[in-house]
């Protein structure tokens, strides 16, 4: 474990343990890295030391690395509207969109979506992305694209590459990383090792948010959402997660969800994107999508900043870094990308360590599962020092 402090890599592995055995989560896997190698890995609870996990957006890093190479070789052009290559596209206001918004968040259709059970099918793909309609002109806030943007982003990459997303990045970017188990469109002929999602607790208080918060009220719409949580035990967060776990589904490969991969590979991935030894990524932009915060539009209704490059979130050292990629433990420079019921995925520029935790957990309690996060990437920097 050269690089690493034993006693609190110990410290770690407990912070993580403790939620398995207190009956909040059946199983996680956490993966410490640096220097390009990992140094620290174990998988806790109900899964095999083996498993692999669905790493919802943390999978959007991974997809939109690919987007990042193609600009480096100037297939893509961040500035460039979409409409260059997709005239049809610009229906319903949107041919102001560019590449930089989609990676951005910016592009105005946060909330769209496409069927699943057409999804499958290039053509009606392409129909119902150029029939969306912006809630927003492009460019002039933010909004958290959970599916749309890297939909946009996939069908760009096939009409500059010839090829199909999960083809293109496998042959593009993981192959050459040696990363074989971190995959994006996995066979269901193969996917016997992913843990399925598993409901726990129930969703978080009025109080416990407040305390989380810092704050003595909260705005109406959060409260009336909390109240109708608390109210109905039907309510379940996890419904969406295992409906994206549908065997076809995760085939398809869902570009900005549906990543699969084990804790040690995500961890190398980031590796990679520190060092870059195998020069996978033209220099210049790497240096930019690793360093350069193009988004520091807030969210509302709590005002935290974005603080977002043209793929990553900074954790940065402003009043709401707190919620950003590294929990607020690590050095402002730590990028990353958090996911769905509690994944962490981030790299520090500064000590060279990545960090990645998964977990087939999915708490509703929204504020346990954000003081884990907090407290693991804490456990994880001090693991360096």
């Amino acid at each position: 474990m050269t690089g690493l402090s034993a006693r609190r890599v110990a410290k770690l592995k407990a912070r993580a343990k403790q939620d398995v055995e207190e009956g909040q989560l059946p199983a996680c896997q956490y993966a410490l890295a640096r220097h390009g190698e990992v140094l620290a890995q174990e998988t806790l609870g109900e899964a095999p030391s083996d498993a692999r996990f669905s790493i919802w957006s943390t999978t959007k890093p991974v997809f939109s690395s690919l987007v990042w190479q193609l600009m480096g070789e100037g297939k893509l052009d961040p500035l460039a509207p979409v409409v260059d290559l997709w005239p049809e596209f610009g229906a319903h206001g949107k041919d102001g969109v560019t590449l930089e918004h989609l990676l951005l968040f910016t592009s105005g259709f946060p909330e769209a979506v496409l069927d699943h059970d057409t999804i499958f099918d290039r053509a009606a793909r392409v129909r119902q992305m150029e029939q969306w309609v912006p809630a927003f002109e492009p460019g002039t806030a933010y909004g958290y694209h959970g599916f749309s943007a890297h939909y946009v982003m996939a069908e760009l990459v096939e009409r500059v590459t010839g090829t199909d997303h999960r083809t293109a990045l496998r042959e593009r970017i993981l192959e050459p990383l040696g990363l074989d188990r971190l995959e994006l469109g996995v066979p269901e002929d193969r996917q016997g090792d992913l843990q399925a999602v598993v409901g726990a607790g129930e969703p978080s208080t009025l109080e416990e948010v407040k305390a989380l918060l810092g704050v003595h009220s909260l705005p109406s719409e959060v409260t009336e959402a909390i109240n109708a949580s608390a109210g109905h035990a039907s309510v379940r967060p996890e419904a969406q997660l295992i409906e994206l776990q549908r065997p076809d589904l995760v085939a398809f490969g869902i570009p900005g969800a549906s990543g699969v991969s084990d804790a040690a590979s995500l961890a190398l991935f980031y590796q990679h994107l520190l060092h870059d030894p195998k020069r996978v990524w033209d220099p210049e932009v790497r240096r930019d999508v690793t360093t350069n915060v193009r988004n520091t539009f807030t969210v509302t209704p709590f005002d935290i900043i974005a603080n977002r490059t043209r793929g990553l979130e900074l954790q940065g050292d402003d009043p709401t870094h707190l919620h950003r990629a590294g929990g607020g433990g690590a050095t402002p420079q730590t990028f990353g990308h958090n996911g769905a019921a509690g994944q962490v995925s981030w790299a520090d520029p500064v000590s060279g360590l990545s960090f990645v935790y998964l977990t087939n957990g999915c708490d509703r309690n929204d504020v346990r599962v954000v003081r884990r996060c907090r407290d693991l990437s804490a456990a994880a920097v001090a693991c360096a020092a």
